[in-house]
């Protein structure tokens, strides 16, 4: 795999991280039946692969820049309260796809600079899949990559022609009625609907052109944050469902839609209908 010259310093301290946990997660995943799992919550598994690899990336990345303070999945926020930067982690996003052995899982890293007293804006992400091998990273101002390859959204303008990524809510996680009511308004419009259970890989999926949009409600930040400037330096747009800015407060929400720049529209439109039209069904009982 190669990399362009153009990254920064902090750049490359993500994606030598990045690197060195994904060669230990394909080991794991070359033994996944052998795995030690826990059930964190319906549907939510935690690993040892999850926990090792958060070890391996919390250490390498303090290792470089011991000022930075981490939101990490499985260990939560650390560091300086008062940080100015954050390494926002997902250490293996996907993973149930990764325990039941399906090659689609991946290590997201975001860096977010503090702007003010409640706001903050991620500046670069690194969203690695090590099992196809493929390495996302952007970085503001500089643009959005796969590899050396420069990456652009999709060029499609027309809803019958466009696929769109989303993730499908389970057993007694909320937001199931919202999804429900999106769901039936876009089935009828579109090329089709993928639901591959990595948000990370969704939002890099929709930034290299391979989506036309992606949507998901209730979100946690580490799931999201490389990918907004992501799908934004490869010129798209990621907004909530009301086209505010998806990353808002000390303590981003999880309602996102990203799209390029013709479908990003549309697909907002439906998904803000669906939930003004369950929050409309539950306030009329």
């Amino acid at each position: 795999m190669r990399t362009s010259a153009r990254l920064s310093p902090a750049l490359n301290v993500v994606v030598q991280a990045a690197q060195k946990a994904g060669r230990r997660l394909l080991r794991d995943f070359g033994e996944v039946e052998n795995l030690q799992v826990n059930m964190k919550g319906p549907g939510d598994f935690v690993s040892q692969a999850d926990l090792r690899s958060e070890e391996t990336l919390r250490q390498e990345l303090s290792r470089a820049r011991p000022g930075f303070a981490f939101l990490m999945e499985e260990s939560g926020a650390s560091g300086d309260a008062d940080w100015e930067w954050r390494w926002v982690v997902d250490p293996l996003d996907g993973t149930t796809n990764f325990l039941h052995g399906l090659p689609h899982w991946a290590i997201s890293i975001g860096i977010e600079k503090r702007t003010g007293e409640n706001s903050s804006e991620v500046v670069a992400g690194v969203i690695y899949n090590p099992a196809a091998d493929e390495l996302f990273w952007a970085e503001k101002g500089v643009g959005a990559f796969l590899n050396d390859r420069r990456l652009r959204v999709s060029a499609r303008r027309e809803m019958r022609e466009s696929v769109f990524a989303t993730g499908i809510p389970f057993a007694n996680v909320p937001k199931r009625a919202e999804f429900s009511a999106t769901l039936a308004r876009l089935m009828p419009q579109v090329a089709g609907i993928r639901r591959f259970g990595a948000a990370a890989l969704d939002l890099a999926w929709t930034a290299a052109g391979r989506y036309e949009g992606y949507w998901e409600l209730g979100l946690k930040p580490w799931d999201f944050a490389a990918g907004i400037v992501m799908v934004r330096e490869a010129g798209g747009y990621v907004t909530d469902p009301e086209g505010g800015d998806a990353w808002a407060g000390p303590s981003p929400g999880g309602n996102i839609v990203a799209g390029n720049t013709h479908m990003h529209g549309p697909l907002r439109e439906a998904v803000a209908e669906g939930v003004t039209r369950v929050a409309s069904a539950k306030a009329g009982a």
